[in-house]
């Protein structure tokens, strides 16, 4: 009875090694087939253009001061409200006058003892050392008359507008800005531009600002192009001045800026050649590569209708770019090309 109920357990065994060695050699076979995508391509060619790019970007008021007086005390009077227009040297705030009334005194007094004191010292009846410590103290007391007027009566530095008023009539001032004036006649902005454009961006360029607000254009100036790109961002800034003499843009407005580079040479493919990187606004593309699909990271440039510029330090004119099944390619994959 044992040795009858061996023999079946054997045979399944049996069986059973010979199904998984089948399955091994099928295996085997469908590892070996590798995997090829037929594709089209094209030779990429450098190709004149005329260069813009566009920029985001909010626009600030070209200069801006928190009124804010160096000495604490009572505010006597504020002169504007917000929204209010000066000129510069327009009177804004007058503060606690008693430090000045009693500077202005002591001015006074020592003009008189040095002029005293300079007649005396023309006919030598005073020594050189009570003359040039007389004059030591009369400037020292201009000065801080001086520092006292700017600080007691606060005067507009540039034309502007009033933006902020934080203080009203005999409030006691402590250290928060006063007011803040905004220039708006001129404005300016910031763009942070790609690091491929530094050779080319120049202070002096023009530029183009719009806002959907307007259906017109401003000019724009570059003031200031940055010497250091930023590592993180691989950007360069550029500081814009935009006049704005009829007050129609605003600081803190969301306006377009377009730059025009002139001509330069660029390559420029099918739109849809260049795919898009799931989950991130990264672009890329794949070209051949000794019969190979090889992925290459792309910037975006200019799009003319249907195609588009595409910058990137691993593409030269003359590449074949996969233009067709591009869709279906992954790094390192076989090309069949038709």
């Amino acid at each position: 009875m044992k040795n009858v109920l061996i023999l079946p357990a054997i045979a399944v065994l049996f069986m059973l090694s010979g199904c998984g060695q089948t399955t091994g050699k099928q295996a085997a076979t469908t590892n070996s087939e590798e995997r090829v995508e037929v594709v089209k391509v094209a030779k990429l060619e450098k190709t004149t253009i005329s260069k813009s790019v566009d920029f985001k970007t909010t626009l600030e008021g070209y200069e801006q001061m928190n009124i804010a007086p160096s000495m604490t005390g009572k505010i006597e009077h504020i002169y504007v409200e917000v929204g209010s227009k000066v000129n510069k040297g327009d009177n804004l705030v007058r503060m606690d006058q008693n430090q000045y009334k009693t500077a202005t005194l002591t001015y006074n007094n020592l003009v008189t003892e040095f002029e005293r004191v300079k007649a005396l010292r023309e006919t030598g009846s005073v020594s050189q050392q009570t003359y040039d410590q007389t004059k030591l103290q009369l400037d020292q007391a201009k000065e801080s008359l001086d520092f006292l007027e700017q600080n007691t009566y606060v005067k507009a530095q540039f034309q502007g507008v009033i933006s902020a008023k934080n203080y009203e009539d005999g409030e006691l001032y402590s250290g928060q800005a006063i007011l803040t004036l905004t220039q708006i006649n001129t404005l300016k902005a910031f763009i942070s531009v790609p690091e491929t454009y530094f050779p080319i961006v120049k202070e002096g360029m023009k530029a183009v600002v719009s806002s959907s607000l307007y259906d017109m254009e401003f000019t724009a100036t570059i003031e200031t192009v940055y010497p250091t790109i930023d590592p993180s961002s691989h950007t360069f800034q550029v500081k814009l001045r935009i006049p704005n003499g009829k007050e129609l843009l605003r600081p803190g407005m969301y306006v377009n800026t377009t730059l025009a580079l002139g001509e330069i040479d660029a390559i420029v493919v099918p739109y849809q050649s260049v795919l898009k990187l799931q989950g991130s606004n990264n672009r890329y593309v794949y070209v051949n590569d000794n019969g190979r699909a090889k992925y290459v990271a792309v910037e975006l440039g200019q799009r003319f209708d249907d195609k588009i510029e595409i910058i990137s330090d691993e593409l030269s004119e003359g590449d074949e770019l996969v233009v067709v099944g591009q869709a279906r390619l992954i790094d390192g994959v076989k090309l069949d090309i038709q």
